[in-house]
């Protein structure tokens, strides 16, 4: 089950971020200091928190500013919504799901968690459980049929004569429910007991009618009970919220008596951050440090009692079974994630490959955790660097909380690698996504070098531009605050600088918007074996002519081949930038979009040579454009046609985005014939500017 979109409100310093789509694998969340990103993530954390997870609390997660409502009861708290989320089924759960009852096949599962902890939860999609309402009239029109077919039953006192018929026991059944209550499981079961036992044998076979309904009814609450058991499907596959921060680390050294002393006092608190990563490591140990400490206190055996020492031999065997494993299964994740593969090597990445092993041990009432090299040295983990000693203690905390549903977690982590030299992070961004492949991912950063080129629409801008209305989260890249958006830039630029000193052959682009375009539909008539763009070419997208002429001069004089594409207007100002470029890069090299192009547009943009399928996804999106419709604004662009018709909700990064996410589930042959022609030749006109 995949996190699909959530909300969060009434927390902190959201008082309602908005609706935001998660990704499959991960989503980024960049803004600035204080701008809400850590709220966002703990009070998704409550959605399914793991078990040491502070509850909330109103005094310290209501928006401080509004607390009064609380103290007066203006607001309850289980009034109070602080995160939802819908959820969406994987393949297996679909058909999982269609075996309990076809009619939920599409659903999707929506939570809410409120201020007082307690869950409202909901299946979306799906047909909702009937109300009392409803259903009474059927089942009273069944329960007078059967009256008079229901044979005496033993009255009181031994005599025969008219006892409970089924009219007089479902008014017993029905008497607390009011006509607005949705069936439960619980009603389901003593209502189809009813049904079954007390009308069923007493309904005239002959009498259609009544067969009909009673057919109906019990449809209606068969209905009812595979609703209870998709529910409680989900309640099993749900995955566990995992948050992890800086923050939270495991002490390497640990004195498992005074630290017992003090749980056992009360003066220390599990779920405080600067404990945490502690009682996470005893919780993966499956020991309390009372266990593990009076495991450690084994009675020494008399001379020659044998049973004695049988008792002493197993009890520390049993504490040394239980470190041995822990090791070994964080040696073994952490060994998968941190060390670059040989893959990984082949494309530039230098660090070398070292095996180690994590080591957690105790002497007595002495617990410590060392990383042995290849060497068989041993070193305490406070002596590894930084960004190591982070790692460790996020498997600690990722597995303590997760338990044996790991495959089924949302990690949520708050600045993951801060320590991490700059290039190291652009490793660890491939750590990333490999817990993103069978964990989805939420990570919040302020570092380009976690964010990829490829990964712009994986994020999403957390911003608190005015207290007064809170913090927002915005899935386009615009954003009211410039330095919310500063890491998505210095990704952009550090990219682009090395990606000038590296390519051979170098396509420069006018904007993003065209990166995504031709990658994405480049992808899909590769897969589809039409059209293969040149591998070696590196595509740059640069935001305007003018720089594309800069770029373009610069890397010519540094013995690069280079070719641009040009899809904006030729008039004015950009006339002269363009003729620039032709007299620098000559004619063969400056591609445009209107050479490829079959339609009455003038100046076409790269949209053009997707016109009908855009306008298909537009009308996925509410933007009614027919096609026809479409046609019949003639030689406009269709750019110009959604920003008619669609208003605000259209901007050129939207539409770009949705297409990419559309080309992920569709191939080629969904693209029109038309469009593939374009596409086709488009392609080879820019595999022939690098010949």
């Amino acid at each position: 089950m995949r996190l699909r979109r959530a909300r969060v409100q009434n927390y902190r310093s959201i008082k309602d971020s908005g609706w935001f789509e998660i990704d499959d694998a991960k989503t980024i969340l960049v803004g600035p200091n204080e701008g809400g990103k850590t709220a966002v993530l703990r009070a998704l954390e409550q959605l399914n928190p793991g078990h040491l997870v502070r509850p909330l609390d109103p005094l310290r997660d209501f928006p401080r500013s509004e607390y009064h409502r609380i103290q007066t009861g203006a607001v309850r708290p289980d009034e109070v919504v602080v995160a939802e989320a819908e959820y969406e089924l994987d393949e297996d759960e679909r058909a999982m799901v269609a075996a309990v009852s076809p009619l939920f096949s599409e659903s999707r599962y929506y939570r809410a968690v409120h201020l007082d902890n307690s869950i409202t939860e909901q299946i979306l999609h799906a047909p909702t459980p009937p109300t009392v309402g409803a259903l009474k009239d059927s089942l009273r029109r069944m329960a007078v049929h059967a009256d008079p077919r229901f044979p005496p039953q033993p009255g009181t006192g031994g005599l025969e004569g008219p006892a409970m018929g089924p009219s007089d026991q479902l008014d017993r059944l029905l008497d607390s429910l009011p006509d607005a209550h949705e069936l439960t499981d619980y009603d389901a079961q003593r209502l189809g007991n009813w049904l079954d036992v007390v009308v069923a044998p007493y309904v005239a076979v002959d009498n259609e009618t009544e067969m009909s309904r009673l057919a109906a009814l019990r449809e209606a609450i068969g209905s009812v009970q595979a609703h209870a058991r998709v529910l409680d499907e989900f309640h099993r596959r749900i995955p566990v919220m995992v948050y992890v921060s800086t923050y939270p680390s495991v002490t390497p050294m640990l004195h498992l008596g005074h630290l017992a002393d003090a749980v056992d006092a009360g003066a220390i608190d599990e779920a405080d951050d600067y404990n945490f990563g502690n009682f996470c490591l005893l919780s993966l140990l499956r020991f309390s440090a009372r266990q593990l400490s009076d495991l450690g206190k084994a009675q020494e055996p008399a001379f020659g009692d044998t049973e004695g020492f049988e008792r002493y031999r197993a009890q520390l065997d049993e504490r040394d079974a239980a470190l041995a494993a822990a090791s070994l299964y964080l040696t073994n994740h952490i060994r998968a994630v941190w060390q670059p593969s040989d893959e990984a090597a082949e494309v530039g990445r230098r660090s070398k490959r070292t095996d180690y092993a994590i080591r957690i041990t105790a002497d007595q009432q002495y617990l410590k955790v060392v990383v042995e090299d290849s060497l068989g040295v041993q070193i305490e983990l406070d002596q590894r660097s930084q960004g190591f000693k982070w790692l460790v203690s996020f498997f600690v905390v990722f597995f303590a909380q997760a338990s044996d549903r790991t495959r089924q977690a949302v990690l949520l982590l708050d600045e993951p690698g801060l320590s991490l030299h700059g290039l190291k992070q652009r490793e660890f961004r491939h750590t990333l996504s490999a817990l993103g492949a069978s964990n989805q991912l939420l990570f919040t950063t302020h570092s380009p070098f976690l964010i990829g080129t490829d990964e712009l629409a994986l994020v999403r801008v957390v911003e608190l531009a005015d207290r007064a209305v809170g913090t927002k989260i915005r899935s386009d890249l615009a954003a009211e605050d410039p330095s919310s958006v500063l890491p998505l830039r210095e990704a952009l630029a550090y990219d682009l600088t090395s990606s000038l000193f590296s390519a051979a052959k170098t396509l420069i682009l006018e904007d993003l918007t065209d990166y995504w375009y031709l990658s994405a539909t480049a992808a899909m008539l590769e897969d589809a074996g039409m059209a293969t763009l040149d591998k070696d070419i590196e595509l740059i997208p640069v935001s305007s002519v003018a720089k594309i002429v800069y770029f373009s001069t610069f890397l010519e004089a540094d013995d690069l081949k280079v070719a641009a594409l040009l899809d904006s207007d030729a008039a004015g100002e950009h006339a002269e930038l363009q003729q620039r470029l032709v007299e620098s890069l000559g004619s063969r090299r400056v591609l445009r979009t209107k050479d490829s192009y079959e339609g009455p547009v003038s100046g076409p943009r790269i949209e053009e040579l997707l016109r009908e399928t855009l306008v298909s996804i537009g009308q996925q999106l509410g933007w009614e454009v027919g096609e026809e419709s479409a046609r019949d604004w003639g030689a406009r662009p269709i750019s110009e046609v959604f920003a008619k018709v669609a208003g605000v909700e259209y901007t050129p990064y939207r539409l770009a985005k949705e297409y990419v996410r559309w080309s992920r589930d569709h191939r080629a042959a969904d693209l029109t014939a038309t469009e593939r022609i374009q596409w086709m030749g488009f392609i080879e006109r820019i595999n022939q500017a690098f010949a």
